[in-house]
């Protein structure tokens, strides 16, 4: 990754490894049962988190004290900090985690017991448990983590801009380890409801990205988080290194509060500047892990943008939208840890819901059952309402 840029060019920063992800979704708790349900043409019936376990994080007095943003957070950071190998405090380490909307269950609960028992018997706790940079906070207390703390909320891009900003913390020095990642717990009526009556979700309650017929998203909710660590510090202790992040990006559409611009400008833009970031050409990248709400629009100018990187090479495609729905913005962290499994187990999932790939997309997607392909390259892309655009580029552990 390029940490800066002088008079004879660009400045190559230090080498960023992942050596731990962790994950909670509608697919159960651990990397290893989302990993299990990606690879079925079937999607999980619901998109929502089911009961665990989380009595390892605290006592009860202490998780009823977290929104569940918060405790996905905390239930995806531990998976992926155990799975790394890591004994903090890290004074430097950073913690980026995101989060689209926040504690909006908690919010709600809270209005609930304003209109019913007045203001006097509002939680004292409300403020840090709805706050959005509280699953950040929360991460960072855990493990000690006394670098930057910080929350991207840039919609649905907000979770691969997480890992990008993380990777350059370690590139350029100022964190030897950082935790990036994302989290979102909004299934609730009023988000729904808003969302549907911009008619953004699917009528059918369907999601199928590219697919001929797609007609909206599925709300779904999920945490994923990635442990970043300089390259040399990781192969110093010994680490599992399972992958390493070597470029990202992030523009902006300047077009439209909601809408996609549909010639895929900024995309095209920051597709373009991750790769460039990462200094490889379009034709080095094996895979395509796609934002791929299932809208008529964004699947669109998502796919404009990629003919246009890409122009005669067509790197295979899937959006895990079609098996987890749309976490907003958990979803590019989730998408950034299957990233990583793909490059691990040099096998794509494939695109649920969808049967009939839409011909003006003109992609190569994976539809089906899961493809076996040598995959060296992963690159990532989200797009948020707001016209953010984020893509993180990931590459199989070399030495």
């Amino acid at each position: 990754m390029r940490v800066a840029l002088n008079a004879e060019g660009p400045i190559q920063g230090r080498r960023v490894a992942i050596t731990g992800v962790g994950a909670i979704s509608c697919a159960g708790v651990g990397v290893q049962a989302l990993w299990d349900a990606l690879q079925s043409p079937v999607a999980p019936p619901s998109k929502r988190i089911g009961e665990f376990d989380s009595s390892h994080l605290g006592n009860a007095k202490e998780l009823r004290r977290l929104d569940p943003f918060t405790l996905y957070a905390l239930m995806a950071a531990d998976e992926a900090w155990r799975a790394s190998g890591l004994e903090g405090p890290y004074e430097d380490a950073g913690s980026i985690v995101t989060t689209g909307i926040g504690g909006l269950q908690t919010v709600l609960e809270q209005v609930g017991v304003l209109t019913a028992k007045g203001a006097n018997r509002v939680s004292p706790f409300m403020v840090p448990m709805m706050m959005p940079n509280a699953a950040t906070a929360a991460v960072s207390m855990r493990f000690g983590l006394g670098g930057p703390a910080e929350t991207v909320t840039t919609a649905c891009a907000a979770g691969t801009h997480a890992i990008g900003n993380a990777a350059r913390l370690v590139a350029s020095g100022r964190s030897r380890v950082a935790l990036a990642g994302g989290a979102e717990a909004v299934m609730v009526q009023i988000a729904e409801a808003g969302f549907r009556n911009m008619t953004a979700l699917s009528s059918q309650d369907l999601s199928r990205p590219f697919d001929a017929e797609r007609d909206g998203f599925v709300m779904g909710e999920g945490a994923c988080i990635l442990v970043l660590e300089d390259w040399d510090h990781a192969r110093e202790r010994g680490a599992t290194i399972l992958a390493e992040v070597i470029g990202a990006a992030s523009t902006a559409d300047a077009h439209h509060i909601t809408a996609p611009d549909p010639t895929g400008a900024g995309a095209i833009r920051c597709m373009r500047l991750a790769l460039e970031d990462a200094n490889i050409t379009p034709e080095e990248v094996s895979h395509i892990n796609a934002h791929g709400t299932s809208t008529p629009l964004n699947d669109l100018a998502e796919a404009i943008a990629v003919r246009e990187v890409f122009a005669s090479h067509h790197p295979p495609v899937t959006s895990i939208k079609g098996h987890l729905g749309h976490s907003l913005a958990a979803a590019g962290a989730l998408e950034g840890v299957v990233s990583v499994l793909t490059l691990l187990q040099q096998v794509i999932p494939p695109t649920a819901g969808t049967t009939r790939v839409d011909p003006e997309i003109d992609l190569d997607v994976v539809i089906g059952a899961p493809r076996r392909a040598p995959i060296e390259v992963v690159l990532s892309n989200s797009f948020g309402f707001g016209g953010h655009n984020g893509s993180v580029v990931l590459r199989r552990v070399q030495d």
